[in-house]
């Protein structure tokens, strides 16, 4: 099996808040927990690493963890980790950039290095629309204290 390098999932999203709120909201457990787990654990530095845990979480009430070695962290500039796929098999990375403008912070996500097969294409559609959501919870959680 191979990793398919061009498929990509790609979002951007206007928050209008400071980047350093927003990238608090994603880099560290507090931030995390306001919004999209319950237990995060955040050590926010390069070499550190990033555990998502989950208790009776969304409709199907899921429960788990998923997380890996954080690669970079640059508050508010730039956070990238990698973590597993939602298959499990194999591990993606996740690079967000956050880029102040006029009216607050331009998030920009990529991640990549999914496999070349079909357990690889679920897990890429699968977070396709996970990414989708929890941006969009990110941004109500920043923006108005949305909590989940």
């Amino acid at each position: 099996m191979g990793i398919m390098m061009d498929r990509k999932v790609e979002f951007s999203t206007l928050v209008r808040a400071h980047p350093e709120q927003v990238f608090d909201a994603i880099a560290t457990a507090e931030g995390l927990d306001g919004w999209f787990t319950h237990g995060a654990a955040v050590d926010s530095k390069a070499g550190g690493q990033i555990l998502f845990r989950w208790k009776n979480h969304g409709l199907n009430n899921y429960s788990g963890e998923n997380g890996g070695p954080i690669t970079e962290a640059r508050r508010p500039h730039r956070f990238v980790f990698q973590w597993k796929a939602d298959s499990g098999l194999y591990m993606t990375t996740v690079e967000i950039d956050f880029t102040p403008v006029n009216s607050g912070t331009a998030v920009h996500l990529v991640e990549y290095g999914y496999e070349d097969s079909p357990v690889g294409t679920q897990d890429f559609l699968n977070r396709v629309s996970g990414w989708a959501q929890a941006l969009t919870l990110m941004k109500f959680y920043v923006e108005h204290g949305v909590t989940y």
